[in-house]
C-alpha cells in the first residue's frame, strides 16, 4: 500500500447521485486521504459540492464504465462504490454487469448501496490509518 496510494472509484446511476453525496459528505475525511475516480457528472457533482479531487473517465453511457473496469484489470483501483438504481432500465446494462464482472474476477471489494458501502470505507479505513 505504501508504494502506491489506494484508488476508489465512485460511480452512481442518475437515481442514485444524491445518495451517494451525502455518503461521501459523511465519508469526506477519509475521502481526502485517498485518490477517487469517478465517472464524468458523478464526478462532477463530488467535486463541486464536496471539493473533492477527482480523475474523471467518461460518463457511464459513454464507456466510463468500461475505462474503470480497465482500470480494475489494470490493478489501479482496489475497490469500487457503485450506487446502482436497479430499479430503472439502462441502456448501458452491459458494461455495468462488465463492471462487476472484473471486480468478481479480479477479487475487487464492490458495493453497491449504501449498507455495503459503509463496511467497504471502514476496511479502507483500517488499511489506509
Amino acid at each position: 500500500m505504501a508504494d502506491r496510494p489506494y484508488t476508489l472509484a465512485l460511480i452512481a446511476h442518475d437515481g442514485k447521485k444524491d445518495d451517494l453525496l451525502r455518503f461521501a459528505k459523511d465519508h469526506l475525511d477519509l475521502l481526502r486521504r485517498l485518490q477517487l475516480v469517478a465517472t464524468a457528472t458523478t464526478g462532477s457533482l463530488l467535486s463541486a459540492q464536496l471539493g473533492l479531487e477527482i480523475q474523471r473517465v467518461a460518463s457511464g453511457p459513454q464507456g466510463g464504465d468500461l475505462e474503470i473496469g480497465a482500470m480494475i484489470v489494470h490493478g489501479d483501483v482496489q475497490a469500487v462504490v457503485f450506487f446502482r438504481d436497479p430499479l430503472t432500465a439502462h441502456p448501458h446494462e452491459p458494461d455495468i454487469q462488465a463492471v462487476m464482472k472484473v471486480c468478481d474476477v479480479h477479487d475487487v471489494p464492490l458495493a453497491t448501496n449504501r449498507a455495503s458501502a459503509e463496511m467497504l470505507l471502514d476496511g479502507v479505513a483500517e488499511l489506509v490509518g
